[in-house]
């Protein structure tokens, strides 16, 4: 005869069974435990292109992380920027001052934590959005080009993932801090020549090469291979794409940002 479906009481005794030591269930969290999604921490530089991170770059990463199932944390350093820009005018807000920590809580929805507090302990990679932030706040680059200084945490949490062999993903400008600190890595910030203003930033692939990084000419847009472009320095775990460096449409942008994270989070072999 067919075993009866356990119904009221009876059901409610086969559940707890399930569920307890050795039980059906608990076998089942048990095996999602050992399936642990990456903990990837992003690194912010302030809110808005001229002065701080770019904002659909951030965007981007997000939802691409979000895609890839992993657990993130934001976080920037806690100083002043390095000016405001008005993004309606294009130009400097005299008598202006912002907290590059308290502006970049905007982007992640006040769940941020001063760059301090980021360990490789707890993370199995980190990536850096772009925007002139990079060059601003978390570098002098805008500034010094190949003579610049990159903030002492952003150093340290660069120099610690690469000793602790953790993929480090950055893209637009942001290549040029992986340069300037980790000696020989190769980044990509697009093309080496300007092509008629479609790649308007292309004199960072120079400055690349003075602060000791080896430049890869990369594109920003679907070709005939089968991915947007990013490229991945195996040997240092580092991954980079251009994105808004190039003056193409924001899908494009948005999916070049995809690729960055696909290879971060492979090489976390999570």
């Amino acid at each position: 005869p067919a075993m009866p479906i356990p119904r009221g009481p009876a059901l409610c005794l086969a559940l707890r069974r399930a569920a307890g030591p050795g039980g059906l269930l608990a076998s089942f969290h048990s095996s999602a435990r050992r399936r642990r999604s990456a903990r990837v921490a992003v690194v912010l530089s302030g809110c808005g292109v001229y002065d701080g991170t770019e904002i659909h770059e951030a965007s981007a990463v997000l939802v691409h992380l979000s895609r890839g199932g992993a657990e993130v944390h934001m976080y920037a350093p806690d100083v002043p920027q390095m000016h405001v820009i008005d993004h309606s005018k294009g130009q400097p807000a005299e008598a202006e001052s912002r907290n590059v920590l308290v502006e970049s809580a905007r982007i992640a929805r006040g769940k941020i934590a001063s760059l301090a507090k980021l360990t490789t302990a707890d993370h199995d990679a980190v990536i850096f959005p772009g925007g002139f932030g990079a060059a601003k706040n978390l570098s002098t680059f805008a500034v010094d080009g190949k003579d610049c200084k990159v903030n002492k945490e952003v150093e340290r949490v660069l120099k610690d993932f690469h000793k602790a062999g953790k993929p480090i993903g950055l893209c637009c400008i942001s290549p040029v801090l992986a340069a300037k600190v980790l000696s020989g890595a190769e980044v990509t910030v697009g093309h080496e020549e300007e092509e008629g203003g479609k790649w308007p930033y292309a004199g960072t692939a120079g400055a690349i090469k003075e602060l000791g990084g080896k430049h890869c000419v990369k594109e920003a847009v679907f070709s005939l291979t089968p991915h947007y472009e990013a490229h991945v320095d195996t040997k240092n775990k580092v991954v980079t794409t251009p994105a808004f460096m190039c003056e193409t449409e924001l899908h494009n942008i948005f999916d070049g940002i995809g690729a960055m994270v696909k290879n971060v989070l492979k090489l976390t072999g999570k």
